[in-house]
This record gives structure tokens, sequence and C-alpha cells, in this order.
């Protein structure tokens, strides 16, 4: 009789080990610290020419497409991830390159704020993040349209030694000025600006060192040429373009952010 009721007891103690480590991600551990449910959406586009994975302390989301499970990403990445805080666990996201396992980008989260977001955009030589905080400008009448611009690609191949932040000057096709849009940058979207939509559509924006009329790049008039819209906002991203010979060419400005994602 004693030797069943030791083995019965030692026979709970190892189911009850087992329950207690049985899926790492959603189940609380035993233990004195705290416990909390975590969540993160991702939200994202990769134009990349490699797919992507994103990584959880080193282990690979995957997702069930119909009968299918997929750990690996193109274009665009619309998932939430659930799991558990344990105590004062981290949470490290890494983006990798699915063939090289390049890590291309890493985020931390942790359970002060237990319910987080994720979002990129990465393009060749483009990477932006928490793009659906980066909301186009509201329109302040019918028959307008506006712009924000962002320049990630900011001295790529101009190799310029001018560092600081950038303006850039509208002006319609017949040279009239319409405005300034100041605050361009590499990280963050600049100001809004808006007019009137008129036709022909296409405008010009020459992008000159912020608060002045020059060129950023020495002996150069930069102009990008830019699509008006009616009734639309968009968010440019401006890209350095280059020759077969590695040479600055000019700037191109027609990636509309707001083509990829949905902005509430």
């Amino acid at each position: 009789m004693k030797n069943i009721l030791t083995r019965v007891f030692v026979f709970s103690l190892i189911i009850a080990f087992l329950a207690s480590c049985a899926n790492d991600e959603l189940t609380p551990l035993y233990g004195t610290e705290k416990n909390q449910p975590g969540k993160v959406v991702v939200i994202g586009y990769s134009g990349l020419s490699d797919s992507i994975q994103i990584m959880v302390n080193k282990k690979p989301i995957e997702i069930e497409v119909g009968k299918e499970k997929r750990s690996s990403f193109a274009k665009k990445v619309e998932l939430d991830y659930e799991f558990v805080y344990h105590g004062d666990e981290e949470k490290t996201f890494e983006i990798t390159s699915k063939t090289t396992n390049q890590v291309l980008r890493t985020y931390h989260f942790d359970a002060k704020k237990t319910k987080d977001t994720l979002s990129f955009f990465s393009e060749e030589n483009i990477w932006l993040d928490k793009v659906v905080s980066l909301k186009p400008g509201v329109l302040k009448q019918p028959s307008y349209n506006g712009f924000r611009f962002v320049f990630p690609t900011f001295n790529l191949y101009s190799k310029t030694d001018y560092n600081g932040k950038l303006d850039g000057i509208v002006r319609r096709i017949n040279g009239q000025i319409l405005g300034v849009v100041e605050n361009i940058n590499t990280t963050e979207y600049s100001d809004f600006i808006e007019f009137p939509y008129s036709s022909p559509p296409t405008i010009f924006l020459d992008i000159v060192k912020h608060g002045t009329t020059e060129s950023y790049v020495p002996g150069k008039r930069v102009r990008v040429n830019i699509t008006m819209s009616v009734n639309k906002s968009k968010l440019i991203i401006l890209q350095e373009k280059e020759d077969a010979a590695g040479n600055f060419t000019g700037v191109e400005g027609t990636l509309n952010l707001a083509d990829y994602f949905t902005y509430k």
C-alpha cells in the first residue's frame, strides 16, 4: 500500500511540473512574479527582394493560411501576436531576411505597455518605422490636395556635406510658387502643405537647405516631379537615384505611403 501511494505521489508531481511548463508563450508559469497577457499588432509592408521573418525571442512567428502554417512574409504583413509577460520579462522582436538570416531591425517590448503596435515600411535602401502613426494631413476644404514628405535616402548617392533639415519649394510648371514645405528629414514626415488642385496636375518640388533657396547639392538644382490628386492627401517618400556608375542623378517622389496602409 505504501509503495502504491509513493508512486501516485511521484506521478502527480511529474504531471504538475509538465503542466506548468507547457506552452511557454501562452501559459503563465507558477511563481511569485506577476504574469500579464501581452499583444503586439504587426502592420507592415516589405518590398525587399527576399522574404522576411519576424522572430520573437529567436523563435519565428507562424500564422495559419488555409491548411498551412507560414513563417515568412512578403509585401503586406498584418497579424496579431498574443503571449504572456512573465514578471519583468522583455520580448525582443527581430525582423530578419529569410535567406541570409540577417537581422534587419530589432524592437523591444515589455509589460509597461501590454498592448502595442509594430509598424514598418521597407524597400531597397528604405526602412521607415511607426508608419501607422505618420498620418496624412487633413485637407481643410474640397478640391484641395496635400502633401507631407520624408527622405530616408538623403545623401545616399549625392554624398553632400550638408546633413541638416531640408525644405521643398512647390511650384506650378509655369514657375508660380504655391508654397514651401518645411522640415523634410530622413525619419519623420515634414510639415503639411496643401493648396487647390489645378490642371495640369504636375507640380515641381525644388529641394533646398532649410530656411534658404539654396540647393542641398552644390551647383545642381534638385527638382522632383510630383503629381497632384484632387481631394487626396499624400505621404511621399523621396528617393535619391543613381546611374550605372553610381553617380547621383536626381530625386524621385513616386512612392506614396498612403497607398500601402489604411489610416483611421
